[in-house]
């Protein structure tokens, strides 16, 4: 019997870790990183003239994902995640292809820490825009009640990879 495919979904607010846990997790289950920020980028500075490529973005980043995992290769999905209708996305792909889907929020509950990661930041994806704090504290999300919380405040990349590699199995 052939081992089912792995599709990690890590959400979170922009500068709560998600990024960096998804590049260290990719890295280490050999796994497709799918960045719904490079997608929508791609997107925006594309010819079609598209200001806002949120939904299209996750639209492509789930077919890319879908793709993956069909070819038995695990996917980590790096996205905010912010409405239900994203997150039973992610639950529909990973139902589709046969894998099995873990869920993680990653939050930072440290407000200075967190404030500190979002001011600090370096745009690593050409013309992208990075959030201000006033952008991310106005930001609502919606439940995930399905994700387990990693909480980055405060401990390693390590630490925090951990958490998430153990939820992996």
């Amino acid at each position: 019997m052939t081992e089912k495919s792995l599709l990690v979904v890590l959400g979170g607010l922009p500068g709560s870790g998600k990024t960096t846990l998804a590049r260290a997790l990719a890295l280490e289950l050999r796994a497709v990183h799918v960045r719904i920020d490079t997608l929508e980028q791609a997107i925006v500075q594309s010819s079609l003239a598209v200001p806002d490529a949120a939904e299209a973005g996750y639209a492509a980043g789930a077919r890319v994902a879908l793709d993956n995992l069909r070819l038995g290769l695990p996917v980590v999905a790096d996205c905010v995640n912010p409405v239900r209708e994203s997150q039973e996305g992610w639950r529909r792909v990973a139902d589709e292809a046969g894998a099995r889907i873990v869920e993680v929020r990653v939050v930072c509950s440290d407000t200075v820490e967190h404030r500190r990661r979002v001011e600090e930041r370096v745009a690593d994806i050409p013309g992208h825009r990075q959030p201000t704090w006033a952008d991310v504290t106005g930001r609502q999300l919606d439940p995930w009640p399905e994700a387990t919380v990693v909480d980055t405040a405060g401990q390693t990349v390590a630490r925090a990879l951990a958490e998430i590699r153990a939820l992996t199995g």
